[in-house]
């Protein structure tokens, strides 16, 4: 891989990574209702769960989506379904107690990690790294190669959405207020499945 295209790469990544989409939407409502702490196993997952997506993808999952597209349809809508589950239950996530303390639990590194195989962001990105920026020639090395650095940008870039919803806690300590931004994190989860269901309808 020269230079330039890993450059190509690395800004393609940091674009994908730091842009809203499921991943950020979530941890932007993990960091208001659990805070930066709490909610870096789902960070972790996100980052590493993705990194093996990609490889797979790489190794030939993608092909095998391109022969049979009914795969990809199946996944496509179970995705959508799944989301709109979290959309769910983020609109009640962390809604405050009789004692004014958060209820729910963040995502653990399991679900984080697994929920990149139905995230259609995640697949998007995947595929689009793999087909885009990884040259044939030592096609495996190319491909390990690519998802470590995807991992690598997208860990630090995804924690800033937690970091940001940190720091709004304390504007958002009053239970009508933070059951509005849970209901609004939801309504945007929703609302990003629209660019991948369009085509659909």
């Amino acid at each position: 891989m020269t230079s330039e295209l890993l450059l190509a790469f690395v800004l393609f990544a940091f674009v994908t990574s730091i842009t809203p989409g499921p991943n950020n939407t979530m941890l932007l409502a993990s960091g208001v209702n659990f805070g930066v702490r709490r909610s870096l196993p789902h960070l972790l997952g996100i980052s590493l769960g993705f990194m093996v997506l990609v490889a797979c993808v790489g190794l030939g999952l993608g092909q095998l989506f391109e022969q049979f597209p009914a795969l990809y349809t199946a996944l496509r809508y179970g995705g959508a379904v799944y989301l709109l589950y979290l959309a769910w239950k983020i609109a009640g996530a962390g809604a405050p107690d009789a004692n004014g303390k958060s209820t729910g639990k963040p995502f653990t590194f399991l679900q984080a990690a697994a929920f990149q195989w139905v995230n259609p962001k995640a697949w998007i990105m995947a595929i689009g790294a793999i087909t885009t920026y990884t040259p044939q020639e030592g096609f495996l090395t190319n491909v390990l190669l690519i998802a470590a650095l995807f991992a690598l940008v997208n860990c630090p870039t995804c924690s800033l959405w937690a970091v940001a919803g940190s720091l709004l806690r304390r504007w958002l300590n009053r239970p009508a207020i933070l059951r509005a931004f849970n209901i609004a994190m939801a309504l945007l989860l929703v609302a990003s499945l629209y660019p991948i269901l369009k085509d659909s309808f």
